[in-house]
């Protein structure tokens, strides 16, 4: 029976700061719950780590000269030198970002962070850094898992945090064309907020979401968990607005055109190498009036994979469409609250647990819910109902906080995701997690799911779990690094949705090939001559 509309991501959940690290909001965290901490002492032990100290960190390199240039350009309130706001914007949330936090690693804070209050302000910033050749940092969300955060200082002057808290405005809408133009500051459940108001969302819900910002969105080329029916949001971006060492850039003044190459394409996913967003203009869509999400079983991971590519070859695709291996399902990773609650909890007799969400109208709910099961059962699914479907959607955004929580009783938990062709599936699946399990040794759990799918493909995401260790960096760092070799050996993307950064830059080349790095390099030299924008990422 469907549901009218309640579970829509709540914008009061949203949160302005992160703690250091952590994830999220501590108010929010539900903690190990009694069957997961059974589970983990059971498959790794406890062994609770101390407490992060509070450490100094190093002091700002920023010349008084350069303080005051920043304050005569933003005003005194937008430049900031103390530990407190340094601190907050020194590296992202991914399990090395926090790990070395919980040391006392310290080195990658910025020496400064401004926050401008609108694009001719970030204009100016950027010529100031190219004069006095200092480093800078885009800053929207802080959720950046693959090292895009942290500058290669090199022979710079210093580093600024380029934080776009100040540009959180809806500059407008046009309900004609469909479309909305916000500010790069905005997080996900500000702009759903203010999309609601005119009836319209975006629908665009990475597991950052609470946190995430439109900016990085746009710049690290996101891909939410309803991208089965909404798209990446590449897909949804008609417009953009950039500022850039060498002036301005404007983009996108018809829904489609033949005027040469796309340029709107060399911004997206530039992780702010080549310019700052700093407006985008997007597609939006009426709210729905209802949202069904439900569970299937199947027998094994094959086979519900085929049930995917079935979909998507036959233009059926839900809005949500997610698929757990054998592992995963079995300690009911989809709903985070109740890992370990037993495999009974995600699906009967073993086997793998899809999740499969539609929102829309009523009617047209109610058509494609029709087709989909008509598809699923006749290739083998077994309908679920709506408990699994609302648990995983209930817990959609709680993986981190797990995270968090495992690794502070000596866990290591971290993620990677690439994607490949369907023809492709099978043999990348299996490699990676030979990889992971040959290099992190007895007693790793590796799990996947299949997380985005489309009509040639899809993408696959692991988790993994292993004893941290007395030095849980240094158990990570060559597992990811074989991990990575398996994904470039298999000729899979070394990264469908969490961006290049510094930690995967290594393996770029693979994928794009010599003349593909040349034709970056090209880019960033003319976009940015002083080579200040986030020094050392993205380019190989």
């Amino acid at each position: 029976m469907e549901r009218p509309l309640p579970a829509a991501p709540s914008p009061e959940r949203h949160q302005p700061e992160m703690p250091p690290t952590r994830w999220g909001d501590p108010d929010h965290a539900p903690g190990l719950g009694e069957s997961a901490r059974a589970l983990v002492e059971l498959a790794f032990g406890l062994h609770p780590r101390p407490a992060a100290a509070e450490v100094e960190l190093p002091p700002s390199r920023l010349a008084p000269a350069h303080r005051e240039q920043l304050e005569a350009l933003l005003g005194p309130d937008a430049v900031r030198t103390d530990d407190a706001v340094r601190r907050l914007r020194t590296r992202g949330k991914s399990t090395p970002d926090l790990l070395r936090q919980r040391e006392g690693d310290l080195d990658d804070a910025p020496d400064v962070v401004v926050r401008p209050g609108d694009h001719d302000q970030v204009q100016q910033v950027l010529a100031w850094a190219t004069r006095e050749r200092v480093a800078v940092v885009p800053f929207g969300g802080g959720t950046s898992v693959t090292g895009g955060l942290v500058a290669h200082r090199g022979d710079l002057a210093g580093v600024v945090s380029l934080d776009l808290g100040g540009l959180r405005r809806l500059i407008a809408v046009d309900p004609v064309a469909s479309t909305a133009t916000l500010e790069p500051g905005l997080r996900g459940p500000e702009a759903e907020a203010l999309l609601a108001e005119h009836g319209l969302m975006l629908g665009h819900y990475p597991q950052s979401f609470e946190y995430a910002s439109i900016g990085g969105f746009a710049a690290t080329r996101s891909s939410g968990q309803s991208s089965a029916g909404y798209g990446r949001f590449d897909a949804l971006v008609v417009g953009l607005r950039v500022a850039t060492p060498v002036g301005e850039v404007r983009l996108g003044t018809a829904p489609a055109d033949a005027a040469g190459p796309d340029l709107r394409q060399l911004f997206l996913g530039s992780e702010g190498a080549f310019g700052v967003i700093t407006e985008v203009t997007v597609r939006v869509r009426p709210l729905p009036q209802v949202r069904v999400y439900e569970g299937w079983h199947w027998p094994d991971f094959t086979t519900g994979a085929e049930a995917m590519r079935a979909l998507a070859q036959s233009d059926l695709l839900p809005t949500v469409l997610r698929l757990s291996d054998e592992s995963e399902t079995a300690i009911n990773l989809a709903d985070p609250g109740r890992v370990g609650a037993g495999q009974e909890a995600a699906a009967p007799s073993g086997g793998c647990l899809m999740i499969v969400g539609l929102e829309g109208t009523e009617a047209a709910v109610a058509a494609k819910r029709a087709a989909v099961r008509d598809v699923l059962e006749a290739m083998g699914g077994t309908p679920l109902g709506e408990g699994p479907g609302a648990a995983w959607a209930e817990g959609r955004f709680a993986g981190p906080y797990l995270r968090d929580d495992l690794l502070d009783v000596g866990v290591l938990v971290e993620t990677l995701e690439t994607a490949t062709f369907w023809s492709n599936r099978e043999r990348l699946y299996r490699d990676v997690r030979a990889a992971l399990e040959a290099e992190l040794g007895e007693g790793t759990l590796v799990l996947c799911h299949i997380s985005h799918v489309y009509p040639t493909g899809c993408s696959l995401y692991f988790t993994v779990a292993t004893p941290g260790g007395g030095d849980p960096l240094a158990r990570w760092l060559p597992a990811k690094a074989a991990a990575s070799e398996a994904i470039v050996r298999a000729g899979a993307s070394i990264t469908h949705h969490h961006a290049v950064g510094t930690d995967h830059r290594p393996w770029l080349a693979a994928g794009i090939g010599e003349v593909g790095v040349e034709v970056l390099r090209a880019v960033k030299a003319r976009l940015d001559p002083a080579g200040v924008l986030n020094p050392g990422v993205l380019i190989p």
